[in-house]
This record gives structure tokens, C-alpha cells and sequence, in this order.
């Protein structure tokens, strides 16, 4: 009876463990989500990949979306780290992304915009699908600006150019004076192109230096190794504010508002037809990442941009035009554009 009743005791604790066990393991399969609805949720920290430089326009945009979402309680009080990795002109951190295996995927995003995808598609094997497009947020453009202070380092300075009038420094290219522009890449070297093309000027007149970031393309402008610089107004407003740069081209259409309207379009200073290379600012993961993941991102996209924070202090503040596509229609623009730009460039 004894040895019965011990083995019985046994029998109870084994049972016992075994659902104990149970319950742990059914709380370790729900930190990513909840097991019964199948929905994610995060539960760590969440890394957010920027492969431009801190300060730049694509750095400002990956930090006030994450300040938004956790501000508004968006990421169930985690963590969301921006990480600026740069190496091989932000080739190397798209392709990490893109190679992630699931585990990690569920946690990382991507700023992903038409001047990261253009170069990437140009340079690499990757392409649009071998990521998840979680959303497109806004739509940005360019202008030129001067460094009224910056140093006489340049052929066109060296000159006496007047480093506020574009069409003086067309006017010295045309008659033999080198001209500098500085941007970084993608997108501004697009931009440069269209313009010389539409200003009927080589490269050996008035050419380009390429940066790794829109900060880093300001930073040369500050220390006069460039006559101008191209950014979007998000990177420059707060140098033009300080006096350290001045808007001296619109690459658009239409003017700037506020400290960028005495900017002229190109129509206005010559006769040229405007210049505008408008820039999609997006937002992606790895391909790796679960479809749960996926609607959780996209449908916290959404919400931060309906968010008066999203509206007031990064749209209007750096006059993006507001242009929110959820991933099912991110991911087909996405791809569409990707197409386009491939067959009007030869690529395949």
C-alpha cells in the first residue's frame, strides 16, 4: 500500500511539472503575439535601420515616427532603437534587412525611400520584393542652398560668384567656371541630372560630389567645399533658420512656403522648364518578417500618420505632402515604380 500510495505521489508530481512546463512554454510561444488571436504584439526592443547619416532627411524621418509611436503607446511600451548603417553607401544594412531570417525580422524596420531603392536596384541583385513594404508615409522634394559664409575653396567662390543668385553661377558655368554641387545619393544625383540636362550644361561645368548622407553633403557646404547644396527642406530648415545656409533654387514646380518662399523655381530665373524629382519616403522590413508582424506595422503606419504630431511637427514643419498607402497599396506602388525606373534605365 505504501509503495502504491509513493508511486501515486510520483505520478502526481511528474503530472504536475509536465503542466507547469506547459503553461511556461505556452507563455514563451506568445512573446511575439497573442497565441489565440494570432496577432503580433511586441514584447523587446525593436530596431530600426536608417541607411543614412544622423541629421540627414531620411534620419529625421525614421526618429519622429519612432517618437510618435512610442509616445502614443503604439508598441506596447517597448523600445525602438534607430541604428545609422551607412557602410557601402547603405548597400550593406539594405541587405542585411533583406537576408534576415524570421526570429529577428519581426523586430526590425527599414527606412526604405524611391533614393534608397534607386541606386540599390542599380548596384545589387536586391530588389523591392526581397523586403515586406510595410507603407509609404509622405512624398518630399528638393531645392539648392548656399553657404553664405563658407570659405573661397571653389573655382566659382575663388571667383567672386554670388553664391545667392543660381542663375549668376549658371551664367560663370557657361563661360568657363567650374561650379560645385554636393548631395548625397539616389534621388539628389536624379535630381542633379535632370537639372543639367534641362540647363544644357556637362558635368565638367558644373558638377557633383556625392556624400553618404544629406548632412554630410550640408557639413561640406558649411566648410565651403561645395558652391551649393541639394536637400530636402527636413535636413536644412534649421540651418536656414540659423542663417548658416540660404534656399537659393526650388526643385519643384511651385515655390516653398514659409523661410524657403524667397526660393525661385527654375522657370523663374531663365528659360528652363522646372525641375522636380519627387522622393517617396517609405517604410519596410525583411522578407522574413510574418504576416502578423506585417499588419501590426502597417497598421501602426497608419495611425501615426493620422496623428496631429505626424501633421503638425514633421509635414507641414518640413512641407512634405501628406501620402499614407497601407502595405497592400505601399507594396504595389513600390513595385510598379520599381519597374518603371528599370525599364527607362535598361536594367533588368
Amino acid at each position: 500500500m505504501k509503495k502504491l500510495m509513493a508511486l501515486t505521489l510520483a505520478l502526481l508530481m511528474v503530472l504536475s511539472l509536465a503542466a507547469c512546463g506547459g503553461s511556461s512554454g505556452g507563455s514563451s510561444s506568445q512573446s511575439s503575439g497573442d497565441a489565440e488571436t494570432g496577432e503580433f504584439v511586441p514584447t523587446k526592443t525593436v530596431t530600426w535601420i536608417c541607411t543614412s547619416s544622423a541629421g540627414g532627411g531620411s534620419d529625421i524621418f525614421s526618429r519622429k515616427i519612432s517618437e510618435i509611436m512610442t509616445n502614443d503607446g503604439m508598441v506596447n511600451g517597448q523600445t525602438i532603437v534607430v541604428s545609422n548603417e551607412t557602410d557601402g553607401a547603405g548597400e550593406v544594412g539594405r541587405n542585411k534587412v533583406a537576408t534576415m531570417k524570421a526570429g529577428d525580422a519581426d523586430y526590425t524596420l527599414l527606412t526604405f525611400n524611391s533614393g534608397d531603392l534607386m541606386p540599390m536596384v542599380t548596384n545589387t541583385k536586391n530588389r523591392a520584393a526581397n523586403f515586406r513594404i510595410l507603407a509609404i508615409m509622405a512624398v518630399d522634394k528638393q531645392l539648392l542652398f548656399s553657404c553664405p559664409s563658407s570659405e573661397s575653396k571653389t573655382d566659382y567662390a575663388k571667383n567672386g560668384g554670388d553664391q545667392n543668385d543660381f542663375a549668376a553661377a549658371i551664367e560663370a558655368a557657361q563661360n568657363g567656371t567650374f561650379v560645385v554641387i554636393g548631395g548625397s545619393k539616389g534621388d539628389d544625383i536624379t535630381t542633379y541630372q535632370k537639372l543639367l540636362a534641362e540647363l544644357g550644361l556637362t558635368e565638367s561645368q558644373m558638377g557633383y560630389i556625392t556624400y553618404d548622407s544629406t548632412s554630410d553633403a550640408i557639413t561640406a557646404a558649411l566648410g565651403g567645399n561645395v558652391d551649393f547644396v541639394i536637400s530636402k527642406p527636413a535636413a536644412a530648415s534649421q540651418y536656414v533658420e540659423s542663417g548658416d545656409l540660404n534656399a537659393v533654387l526650388a526643385l519643384a514646380n511651385e515655390r516653398y512656403t514659409g523661410n524657403l518662399a524667397d526660393a525661385p523655381t527654375l522657370s523663374e530665373i531663365g528659360d528652363y522648364e522646372n525641375v522636380e524629382v519627387p522622393v517617396w519616403r517609405g517604410v519596410a522590413a525583411p522578407a522574413a518578417m510574418s504576416d502578423a508582424a506585417v499588419a501590426f506595422w502597417s497598421d501602426a503606419l497608419g495611425k501615426v500618420s493620422a496623428s496631429d504630431a505626424w501633421h503638425t511637427e514633421y509635414l507641414e514643419k518640413n512641407q512634405l505632402l501628406d501620402e499614407y498607402k497601407d502595405t497592400a497599396a505601399a507594396t504595389e506602388y513600390v513595385t510598379a515604380y520599381e519597374a518603371d525606373y528599370m525599364a527607362s534605365n535598361g536594367l533588368s
